[in-house]
């Protein structure tokens, strides 16, 4: 009655059938817990400074305040100074952080601030003024079912503090 073909579709389609509820099943079953994590920018280092480049250290900490460990794979950013977007970019590091833990993660960034001259010497002419600086991003969490949380940091620099005497 019925032909081997037809029957190895008809099997074929039950197994993609169970494959996917389970699928379904285990998205449902670690997203519906999840909670996201915190990311806090906790320190920016300078490490050159030249006419034309730029190298910081942004130092960030991610608490993860779930029962379960939590896969990073990366981050994506943009940071802007006095609304002046310096640089962006993605770091692409992949770590864990233990469950109900936390872990600090280190972003190089370059900058060109020459083709803000303009803008970064007024900055600079009051150098007790403080210039606003705003980070913005995601971090790219867990492996197949992943999700992106979002970072926004607001703040404020004294050039002063970093101008040698």
């Amino acid at each position: 009655m019925f032909d081997q073909a037809k029957m190895i579709k008809i099997l074929s389609l039950f197994v993609f059938c169970g494959l996917l509820s389970g699928l379904t099943g285990c998205s449902s079953g670690i997203t519906g817990s999840f909670k996201d994590p915190q990311v806090h920018l906790i320190k920016v280092d300078l490490v050159k400074a030249r006419l034309l480049e730029q190298e910081f250290i942004l130092r960030f900490r991610i608490d993860n305040p779930n029962a379960a460990d939590l896969r990073v794979r990366g981050l994506i950013y943009s940071l802007y100074l006095n609304d002046v977007k310096l640089t962006e970019g993605e770091h692409s590091d992949w770590f864990s952080v233990p469950a109900y833990g936390h872990r600090v993660f280190v972003v190089p960034v370059r900058t060109n601030l020459w083709r803000h001259a303009r803008q970064v010497v007024k900055a600079l002419e009051s150098p007790d003024q403080p210039i606003r600086y705003r980070l913005v991003g995601e971090v790219k969490t867990g492996l197949l079912f992943g999700r992106n949380v979002h970072v926004a940091r607001n703040g404020e620099i004294i050039p002063g503090d970093f101008i040698p005497e």
